[in-house]
């Protein structure tokens, strides 16, 4: 964060300074008060269940100069009637006197958010200081502090968008309209919330729409509904994918032993081939994207393609680990939704093994469609694994889908007890549910 005096903070976001007015804040903001850096903003929500200004205290110990909040602390606070309304003014305000030198990258779609983001964050980062999204804080907070984390020499600065309703992206390109929007995937994530596939597409649409004047979309060559959103543009277009007429093409694809992808990732006048350290072929398209979106920011294909090769992923993404017991645990446990299960045991099959063993829980967020998208992935699951063990009562209708190769497991410590009991040397174990499954717990447990 660019370095601020309390009482330029205050004034920023028309709050009032209490305390010492002359404390600068020179490191990041932050929600959880464990994790405040020296120098850094604690942001304090009263929520229901729980005062963010109660831990203030702990927020200074950890490091953090000053509060955000509602009403005063015993660290110097600026004091707001409508915290979450500051954060924004003052993301907004640290981003706007930065611009000049910033290059801002949008990414969004209803899967393939955060590894686009992990790989467009490495390719960027090649060329020039980059900011990105940590995990999948994607929402009307987590934009806001990943701005908050951009500093006078970064470059560029790279920011998931994820959405819920219709508006909420509309909101966040509010903040800070992007030079560059990536629209990935229109799926049925969320579609609980949405209604429809239609009204998924036209929040993903919102990302084009918001583009700063002369902006670059990003867009989804083998997607129709994303292609369509061409038209809501007059700026730049580029595009991605297997299709013959995407701009950056992914061809001669082929999967090593583990699963991982290597490519030729093709634009109209060059190409390079890149080995991906991820699992999975759907990896593939995460990348051309990310290739697309860095062309757009003026990074060459050979900087990007030997980014791509090194590139981390966020936790819980196809995160391979070997077990005492010699298997071989895949854990995607983070979230879920039919598409990315579908990807994530297509990845499964590839890793060549023993016994291929799908964890599957609760999809969540499906609407009224939910089981018969259950039941559709236990089908799914069934001709891709030799066992499909499914975790929870609402997670049943996968079972029913995945017919006599599916069991049943109660609850997250039965599939600990059951796991344990059955895994031998060469098994591929995948785990896979939506974030409210928990089952990064099973995974973890594993030993």
């Amino acid at each position: 964060m660019i370095p601020l005096g309390l009482g330029e903070i205050a004034e920023i976001v028309g709050g009032k300074a209490e305390g010492d007015t002359f404390v600068n804040v020179t490191a990041p903001a932050v929600l959880d008060s464990r994790r405040a850096e020296p120098g850094g903003l604690f942001v304090a929500f009263a929520g229901e269940h729980a005062d963010g200004h109660d831990y203030a205290e702990q927020a200074g110990r950890s490091g953090a100069v000053a509060v955000l909040g509602s009403r005063p602390t015993p660290l110097p606070t600026v004091v707001v009637e409508d915290v979450r309304s500051a954060l924004r003014r003052l993301a907004a305000h640290v981003v706007d006197r930065l611009r000049d030198g910033l290059t801002v990258v949008g990414v969004t779609g209803s899967q393939g958010k955060t590894g686009t983001k992990d790989l467009l964050g490495a390719a960027l980062s090649a060329a020039g200081p980059t900011v990105a999204t940590t995990g999948s804080l994607n929402n009307e907070l987590g934009v806001p502090l990943t701005m908050l984390r951009t500093r006078a020499d970064t470059r560029f600065l790279v920011l998931e968008m994820g959405a819920r309703h219709v508006g909420d992206i509309a909101a966040l390109t509010a903040l800070v309209a992007p030079d560059i929007g990536v629209v990935l995937h229109v799926g049925v994530a969320h579609l609980g919330a949405f209604g429809s596939r239609a009204a998924i597409a036209r929040a993903k649409g919102e990302l084009v729409q918001g583009l700063a004047p002369g902006g670059t979309a990003v867009l989804n060559a083998d997607d129709p509904r994303v292609a369509a959103m061409h038209a809501l543009t007059d700026g730049p277009v580029s595009t991605f994918g297997r299709a013959a007429r995407a701009d950056v093409r992914a061809l001669d694809l082929v999967l090593d032993r583990y699963g991982r992808p290597s490519c030729t990732l093709r634009t109209r006048t060059a190409s390079a081939q890149v080995t991906l350290p991820h699992i999975g072929a759907h990896q593939v398209s995460n990348a051309s994207a990310a290739v697309a979106a860095a062309l757009a920011a003026g990074v060459p294909l050979d900087v990007t393609a030997a980014a791509l090769e090194t590139a981390p992923l966020s936790p819980w993404r196809m995160e391979p680990r070997d077990l005492v017991c010699g298997a071989t645990l895949l854990n995607d446990s983070y979230n879920a939704n039919p598409d990315s299960v579908r990807a994530a045991l297509d990845a499964l099959a590839a890793v060549e093994g023993g016994r291929r063993i799908a964890v599957l829980g609760a999809m969540l967020e499906l609407g009224d469609d939910s089981d018969a998208e259950h039941r559709a992935v236990g089908a799914y699951a069934a001709a891709r694994a030799d066992v499909v063990a499914v975790v929870g009562e609402a997670a049943r209708p996968i079972a029913d889908g995945a017919g006599e190769r599916a069991v049943v497991l109660a609850d997250r410590d039965v599939a600990v007890e059951w796991l344990r009991g059955r895994l031998t040397t060469g098994d591929v174990v995948l785990v896979k549910a939506s974030r409210g499954a928990r089952l990064d717990e099973v995974a973890t447990a594993l030993p």
